[in-house]
């Protein structure tokens, strides 16, 4: 969009419209004064909230007038708007701001910044409220346009979210050869065609063709680079207390969805205890079942809500009891009472690739060839080799209607043990 300066000029020249929003900078000393700070960041929400677009600073709205910025205040003027996008807008809006040298009307060179607003994956608020663009100004939105944004970003969509493209990504953000292990023989020879029958990548409404939440989850190295609550955060606990003062491992365990998986059982592996009797031969006694923890962390992986920003798996690991938090509530009609009986996936595109990833974690008693089985088998698994080893039967929990909890009780030690 408006790739050259000549192109946005001449869009400059026509004034504000839905995709471009004109701003002239007014300084006391080195503070920022106009526009004010709220009123910025409503304007780039509302832009979020709606479709791509560009805001220049340095733009009176009224003349067209190319007033230009200090080349000395340029920082200073990015400083105050990415404190603006970090901390008045929720969630936190990422945009691409530019310095740029352009001519005025007299051909005097005046440098102005160029802030790039990429339609977003969620509703943003603003110190006003929630608005959206319509034409040239922003416009509340009432309650019931509101609602239907909500549906429409949200995971009210159930299946679709992970089809969905990521704002500021292209096809460079995935890794080759990690989207080249889902090929197989009828897959079609072209890169971009089988990238894009596969829904890893999409175009947006300019036609730019960019990853999508499933591509950056599944063939990125680095998916909490785009985005950021991808990743599960692991600690482990001396006791039965969720106290930092106990901790005694913790990493943040990131990578490829997969990666995800194999590293977050290795890490329970790690430090769980694996008691020992000789009855006459010896025979290792786990406090968990590894074969659920899989169950239990694929389940997490594949099903947790990826549009909840800010909310990322929760490994707690302690003397008695290992704890997983999944960001999101139960999809479809599902309860908790019917989750070991009913199958239900809210992110269709990831489990499906997963069903095409080899089994990688040395679960014993698994039988997998690959690390997703869509017949509906994991909880009933969770259930039935936890319940067989600690004796304590899982316990599923939905917190706030928000987040999914599952608690899976250690084998209690060999008699004499502690």
């Amino acid at each position: 969009m408006y790739e050259n300066n000549s192109d946005l000029l001449k869009q400059i020249a026509l004034g504000e419209d839905s995709i471009l929003e004109l701003k002239a900078v007014a300084f006391r000393g080195n503070k920022v004064v106009s526009p004010h700070k709220d009123s910025m960041a409503d304007e780039l929400a509302a832009m979020a909230n709606t479709t791509s677009g560009i805001v220049v600073l340095g733009v009176d709205d009224k003349t067209k007038e190319i007033c230009g910025i200090p080349p000395e205040k340029l920082d200073i003027v990015e400083g105050w708007l990415r404190t603006i996008c970090n901390d008045s807008i929720e969630p936190p809006l990422e945009c691409i701001i530019r310095k740029l040298i352009v001519p005025d009307q007299q051909g005097a060179e005046k440098t102005i910044l160029r802030i790039d607003v990429p339609r977003s994956l969620f509703v943003h608020k603003s110190p006003n409220g929630y608005f959206r663009r319509i034409g040239s100004s922003k416009r509340e939105m009432k309650p019931d346009a509101l609602a239907r944004l909500f549906q429409h970003r949200s995971q009210a969509r159930l299946i679709r979210f992970d089809e969905q493209i990521v704002p500021g990504t292209s096809v460079d953000a995935l890794n080759p050869k990690l989207w080249n292990r889902f090929r197989n023989v009828l897959s079609p020879k072209d890169d971009h065609e089988f990238l894009e029958k596969m829904k890893l990548i999409a175009k947006d409404d300019n036609g730019a063709v960019r990853a999508t939440v499933s591509g950056i989850l599944m063939a990125s190295d680095e998916p909490e680079t785009f985005i950021s609550s991808a990743f599960i955060q692991a600690v482990c606990y001396r006791g039965v207390e969720r106290n930092a003062a106990y901790q005694l491992d913790a990493k943040d365990i990131t990578g490829p969805l997969d990666v995800q998986i194999r590293d977050a059982c290795k890490f329970v592996e790690r430090n769980m205890r694996v008691f020992a009797t000789k009855a006459p031969l010896r025979i290792d006694l786990p406090q968990f079942s590894m074969n659920a923890v899989f169950e239990a962390i694929v389940n997490a992986v594949a099903h947790r809500d990826y549009s909840v920003y800010g909310s990322k798996i929760r490994l707690h690991l302690f003397s008695d009891r290992l704890e997983i938090f999944s960001p999101g509530a139960i999809p479809n009609t599902m309860s908790i009472e019917s989750i070991s009986e009913r199958q239900s996936s809210r992110n269709e595109l990831i489990t499906s690739l997963l069903a095409r990833c080899p089994m990688n974690v040395n679960a014993i008693g698994s039988q997998r060839s690959f690390i997703m089985d869509k017949r509906g088998e994991g909880v009933p698994i969770i259930i039935t080799a936890s319940e067989k080893l600690s004796g304590k039967k899982p316990e599923y929990r939905l917190l706030d209607d928000a987040e999914l909890m599952l608690t899976i009780f250690a084998a209690p030690p060999p008699h004499g043990e502690d």
